[in-house]
């Protein structure tokens, strides 16, 4: 069974001649515990697909489903709660809490999935898979900025994702940091069989994927 599945998904922008196709019939699937690198340069749809994957944003055509559920025909006020239950994100920047320890950060998310009561536990582990256990009680300006991005990973792991989705994660780090990076959202991938896309446009940073899809003027490859 397949984590995310988008089938003939389009996203168009404008009327007339003036329209624009940031996805032009996009089939695209990842299964549970894979790890996909969406590779392109600026401008190619890479975004528009993530931002749809995660049900940030409704396509023109064709349907998306997460673990078997249309999100099309999710209400909006439900949609919120989907993506609460069901997606993890990592952003460019980790968009940690400035007054928010490295512990309170994933403990945020507990209380708001409604599992506080094992909250400090799940918070521990995954502090120690991305090897930040020792800077739990830190907060984010005390930190570098891969160890930053660690805990926006560990952070979006926290509700237990089916699908984790990841915008441009390194692109504010340095070429070995990234390298790390990646190879810790790989490794989280296949040991959380969460299904991970990874959107990039740097080409170094590949080889740690199970499989690359490339997109150019919102059609893959």
């Amino acid at each position: 069974m397949s984590a995310l599945v988008m089938k003939d998904v389009t996203v168009e922008y404008g009327d007339g001649d003036a329209r624009v196709h940031a996805l032009d019939g996009v089939n695209f699937t990842v299964a549970p515990g894979d790890f996909v690198a969406v590779a392109g340069p600026s401008g190619s749809g890479k975004s528009t697909l993530l931002a749809v994957a995660g049900a940030l944003l409704r396509p023109t055509g064709g349907s998306v489903e997460i673990g078997r559920i249309d999100t099309g025909a999710v209400p909006g006020r439900r949609l919120a709660a989907l993506r609460r239950e069901r997606i993890g994100y990592v952003f460019q920047t980790a968009n940690l809490l400035p007054s928010l320890t490295v512990r309170d950060q994933l403990l945020l998310i507990a209380h708001l999935s409604g599992r506080s009561g094992t909250g400090t536990a799940d918070a521990d582990e995954l502090l120690d898979a991305v090897g930040m256990s020792g800077k739990a009680g830190r907060r984010p300006h005390q930190l570098s900025g891969g160890e930053r991005q660690r805990v926006g990973i560990a952070r979006a792991l926290m509700n237990r994702p089916a699908l984790l989705l990841a915008d441009e994660p390194t692109a504010n780090l340095d070429q070995r940091r990234a390298r790390e990076i990646v190879g810790l959202l790989a490794a989280q991938a296949h040991v959380r069989k969460a299904a991970t896309v990874m959107v990039t446009h740097d080409a170094g940073l590949l080889d740690s994927a199970d499989r690359v899809v490339r997109i150019r003027d919102g059609r893959l490859d």
